[in-house]
């Protein structure tokens, strides 16, 4: 008997269908993955059985009984728990305080959560210290805190919605680990991934979504991967060249950059040059410590490491958002040391910040006052705003650039993550004068067709002369895009290696503190 049945489940949004006549089965001891692109339905479906939404139609059963719960606590009750991609932890408190949240003292002891925590670090390998306080956490360790709080209570299914956006490669390998030896302990999970690599190593099932339907659920024992790509996009993904190889590659093999991936073997004359540039954070940390780096015109530069060990400064400082303690930096011949963003922007600098909701749009506003965000004059005239010419202009810029939504008007909070993305990256590839692009993580949390989109345009502007800076920790998409890698460690730069001659382990030694031979 299937643990969790799902028959005609339909959801609507106003008169937005999100899902349409859902019916699967969630087979006891297995994990399943739910795979599609952004808007496909997929977080939806696990807010109804987390019980964070109700249905409209469609039933749910759940060990063989109905299974309707009206909130999340009577989920809990029957034994259902969820992680969300944005963790619910109070910063300043410990781990064992956040797990002491919404229980009842009288029941459950300090002491008690501490030798409930000693059981799972011996059944899953979750050690963590229970005394520590969560904003001194790494992002990893602040999901295993939530991992464990999931698992408190013994559950019968455990839905990660997003799990992995965030974690680094070692994060990722320890959290796969969990989930299956979750399933083989007779629990389910079910896992909502972008990433094809993640689903070919964990998945038992796999089941696409594409606009609210399921399209297939296939066996992964194997599987064709590229087949679940075409269901999960409605075509052959062809264009993205060796980032989608990458994407999809099981062996976690890296494919050779093909011609068409390749830039310009010589590149002009440098866009950004950065001099012995020193970050110190409020506590006097050096997070940047002498980075020099030059950016020349037609050439796409990734940006290596761990996370925590400068990129995110980096960014910050030249998007103008930090200011830096020394150092110099130069775009386009112009001195943009310690600059305004406006100031910045008019010194040719396209930004894509790391976190775009924070960042990088204003989710409240429309669409193409999104586009628009700091070009406000260009439709005004005589201190009257022309709504009208902004709208047509929108609507030029999003037939262009793919972005997909119902109109101009709609808010950008509405749009899939992956066309939130494309607004931003259209809005900054329109900036006249461009002259350097920053891209930082510019592909965090998308699915296989908004990576491929994101991709083309980022090469198609390196290819029309523009130089540009990608800081991302996804390797495999570094490797298939970059035409240079330079690799950061504590703050300093410790190596460089030119498209052809990338390799995995030389990359993968220089992020972790061992130069370059």
């Amino acid at each position: 008997m299937a643990l969790l049945e799902l028959s005609g489940l339909t959801k609507r949004f106003g008169a937005f269908t999100a899902l349409d006549d859902i019916s699967l089965l969630i087979e006891r001891g297995e994990v399943h993955c739910l795979l599609g692109e952004n808007g496909a339905g997929k977080s939806t479906l696990c807010n109804l059985v987390f019980g964070v939404h109700r249905p409209d139609a469609g039933t749910m059963t759940l060990g063989g009984e109905p299974f309707d719960p009206r909130g999340p606590a009577e989920a809990l009750q029957r034994g259902v728990v969820m992680v969300h991609q944005h963790f619910s932890l109070v910063p300043n408190m410990t781990v064992a305080e956040n797990l002491m949240l919404g229980r009842a003292s009288a029941v459950l002891k300090p002491q008690d959560i501490i030798v409930r925590m000693e059981q799972l670090a011996a059944e899953y390998g979750l050690e963590i210290d229970p005394e520590a306080r969560i904003d001194e956490l790494s992002v990893g360790e602040r999901q295993r805190v939530e991992i464990i709080k999931c698992l408190l209570g013994d559950p019968q299914l455990l839905v990660l919605d997003e799990p992995t956006a965030v974690l680094q490669p070692d994060e990722i390998d320890a959290l796969l680990a969990i989930c299956r030896q979750v399933a083989l302990r007779g629990k389910s999970v079910i896992l909502v991934t972008h990433k094809l690599g993640e689903i070919s190593r964990v998945a038992d099932r796999t089941t696409v979504l594409r606009q609210g339907r399921i399209i297939e659920t296939v066996a992964m024992e194997g599987a064709d991967i590229r087949s679940l790509v075409r269901s999960m996009v409605g075509r052959d993904v062809q264009s993205a060249g060796s980032v989608l190889a990458a994407a999809v590659d099981i062996e976690g093999k890296t494919p050779a950059k093909s011609s068409s991936d390749v830039g310009p073997t010589s590149p002009g004359e440098a866009v950004l040059q950065i001099s012995d540039l020193v970050y110190r954070d409020p506590h006097g940390v050096p997070r940047l410590d002498g980075l020099s780096l030059t950016v020349g015109t037609g050439e796409i530069v990734g940006i290596a490491g761990v996370e925590g060990n400068g990129q995110t400064e980096l960014g910050l400082i030249l998007a103008g958002l930090a200011a830096p303690s020394g150092g110099a930096i130069v775009v386009g011949g112009t001195q943009v040391t310690g600059c305004t963003p406006q100031e910045i922007t008019d010194a040719g600098v396209g930004i894509v910040p790391e976190d775009r909701h924070a960042v990088a749009c204003i989710k409240e506003l429309s669409v193409a006052e999104n586009l628009y965000l700091g070009a406000i004059g260009k439709f005004s005239r005589f201190g009257l705003l022309d709504k009208s010419a902004r709208r047509k202009a929108a609507e030029t810029m999003m037939r262009d650039f793919d972005v997909r939504a119902s109109s101009p008007d709609v808010s950008m909070a509405s749009l899939s993550g992956g066309n939130q993305q494309k607004a931003v990256l259209a809005r900054e590839l329109s900036l006249d004068p461009l002259v350097f692009l920053l891209a930082a993580q510019p592909t965090r949390g998308l699915d296989v067709g908004a990576i491929e989109a994101v991709y083309n345009r980022i090469r198609a502007a390196r290819d029309d002369g523009l130089g540009v800076l990608l800081i991302s920790s996804e390797l495999e998409e570094l490797m298939a895009v970059s035409d240079r890698i330079a690799v950061i460690y504590r703050g300093k730069l410790v190596g460089e290696l030119a498209a052809g001659s990338f390799s995995r382990e030389a990359i993968g030694a220089m992020m972790s503190g061992h130069a370059h031979v």
